[in-house]
C-alpha cells in the first residue's frame, strides 16, 4: 500500500473493500487503540461482538507511514471526520468521560457513535477490578488460600479517598482545575508502602490526610455545598459510588501505586505459604528439591498476570461498554440490511 493511500485510511475507503469482497465474506472493521497494552484489551471485548458477518482488526494509528501512540493519536480520525460505520476509535476515558463536556476531546468521546470509551479511568482500572483480584493471586501463585483480602481493602480505600475526588472532578469541570490538579490530588490520596499487617492505618492516614484538604477546599470555596451535592448526584448516575471510586483515578497510579504493591505482599507471602507446604510433606530430599523446582517453575509474574487479568468482565463499566457496541452492531446490521433492500 503506498504511503499516500495509507495516511487517507476512512471509513469509507474500508467500507469500499468491503463491498469488493463477496458477500459470503466477513465484513472487517478497523478499531483503533492507544497502545500495544491496549491491543490484548480491547481484542478480549471486541471478539464478543464478533459473527459471522462481521470482524475486527485492531491497529495503532500511522501518520505519514509513521507509527503513532497516545490518546490523541487515537481520536485522530474522529477528529478529522474519518471515523464511520467501518473505523472505530478506542479509547481510555480518563476524566474526559466525568467531566461531562468540559472539553472538546470530552464532547467528542461522549458524542461520537464511532468512539468506544473504558467509562473507567483507563484499561489500568478494570485490569485492577477489586472482585477479580484473588483470581489474578491464584494465577500467579497456584494458591487458593485467602490470606487478605483484597477487595475490602480496595472499597475501603476508595471510600476514604471519595469525597476529594469529588473536589478534583469538581474544579476539572470548570475553568479553575489548575487550582487543583489531578497531580495535586494524586499526592493527597499516596498510601506509601503497602504491609499486609498495617492496611487498616494505612487507610486510616489516607482519610486523615483527604479529610484535611476537603476542610481547606471547602474554606476557599465557601458557596460549594449546593453544587459540591448536584456533582455528587450526577457521578452516582455515572455510575461513581463511594466503594468504587478507585475504577475512575488516574489509571497508573492505581496499577502502580496501590494494587500491584499490595498484589506483590499478598503473592509472595503464598508462595512462600506453599514452599511450606512442600517442605513438610515431602518426604525425602529429592522429593523436595523436585517439588519446589516444579513449584518455582509454575509460578509466574505478577505485573504480566495483571495486565491479563480479564475479571472486569462482571463490572459496571464494561456493562456500559458492551451496551455501547451491542448498540453500535445492531445499527451496522440495520444499515447494511437497509442498503441489500434498496439493492
Amino acid at each position: 500500500m503506498s504511503k499516500r493511500l495509507r495516511d487517507n485510511l476512512t471509513s469509507d475507503y474500508f467500507g469500499a473493500a468491503n463491498r469488493l469482497n463477496s458477500r459470503q465474506q466477513r465484513k472487517k472493521i478497523i478499531a483503533y487503540v492507544e497502545s500495544y497494552d491496549d491491543v490484548f484489551f480491547w481484542r478480549s471485548i471486541l471478539s464478543q461482538f464478533e459473527t459471522d458477518s462481521y470482524y475486527f482488526e485492531i491497529m495503532l494509528p500511522t501518520r505519514q507511514n509513521v507509527l503513532e501512540r497516545g490518546k490523541k493519536a487515537a481520536l485522530m480520525s474522529a477528529l478529522s471526520g474519518k471515523t464511520g460505520q467501518w473505523l472505530i476509535a478506542c479509547v481510555d476515558a480518563d476524566y474526559d468521560y466525568l467531566i461531562q463536556g468540559a472539553t472538546y476531546t470530552s464532547r467528542i468521546i461522549l458524542n461520537s457513535p464511532f468512539v468506544f470509551h473504558t467509562y473507567a479511568y483507563a484499561i489500568e482500572n478494570m485490569q485492577c477490578y477489586a472482585p477479580s483480584l484473588h483470581e489474578v493471586s491464584v494465577a500467579v501463585t497456584l494458591n487458593d488460600h485467602v490470606i487478605f483480602d483484597m477487595q475490602q481493602y480496595l472499597e475501603q480505600l476508595s471510600k476514604a479517598i471519595y469525597p476529594l475526588f469529588v473536589w478534583n472532578i469538581w474544579y476539572y469541570r470548570t475553568d479553575h482545575y489548575n487550582q487543583f490538579t489531578m497531580t495535586d490530588f494524586l499526592r493527597v490520596i499516596e498510601t506509601g508502602a503497602f504491609s499486609i499487617g498495617y492496611a487498616n492505618q494505612i487507610i486510616e492516614t489516607v482519610r486523615r490526610k483527604v479529610n484535611k484538604k476537603c476542610e481547606q477546599l471547602r474554606q476557599r470555596n465557601p458557596n460549594s455545598a449546593e453544587s459540591y451535592k448536584r456533582l455528587e448526584d450526577d457521578l452516582a448516575r455515572l455510575g461513581v459510588t463511594p466503594a468504587t471510586t478507585y475504577l475512575y483515578i488516574q489509571g497508573h497510579h492505581l496499577f502502580d501505586k496501590v494494587v500491584l504493591p499490595m498484589l506483590n505482599k499478598v503473592c509472595d507471602k503464598l508462595i512462600r505459604q506453599r514452599q511450606a507446604e512442600i517442605e513438610r510433606q515431602s518426604q525425602h530430599g529429592t522429593q523436595r528439591r523436585n517439588e519446589l523446582s516444579c513449584y518455582t517453575n509454575s509460578v509466574t509474574d505478577t505485573t504480566a498476570m495483571l495486565k491479563k487479568n480479564m475479571g472486569f468482565f462482571m463490572s459496571e463499566p464494561y456493562q456500559r461498554i458492551k451496551a455501547d457496541l451491542t448498540k453500535y452492531m445492531d445499527s451496522l446490521k440495520t444499515a447494511n440490511v437497509t442498503k441489500e433492500t434498496d439493492a
